[in-house]
């Protein structure tokens, strides 16, 4: 009795992790990629280098990089080796990468 109970504990504890894992994945829908699209081509932007960061989905930029919000939307932006990144302002995550 105690294997199977531990056992559905373990599997409810494995979804549980896989639910908030899936829970950070942030999804832009395509009218707010349109949006941030066409709002970074009429505001361009100096490309900076960031040391030691990759550009990844789910990568975190320091504090030291300056995001620069996108009107319309609740995100944010900066361009890294000539890479539009969008970030979430709240926790400085790329979300997306515009090549």
């Amino acid at each position: 009795m105690r294997m199977r109970l531990s056992t559905a504990v373990a599997g409810l504890l494995l979804l549980a992790g896989i639910g908030a894992a899936a829970a950070q994945d942030v999804i832009i829908e395509p009218e707010q990629e349109t949006v941030i699209k066409e709002y970074v081509k009429k505001q361009p932007l100096a490309s900076v280098k960031i040391p030691g960061v990759e550009l990844n989905i789910g990568s975190t930029l320091p504090d030291t990089v300056e995001l620069h919000e996108v009107p319309e939307t609740k995100y944010s932006y900066v361009v890294v080796d000539d890479r539009t990144v969008v970030v979430d302002p709240g926790t400085r995550k790329v979300i997306k990468v515009i090549e």
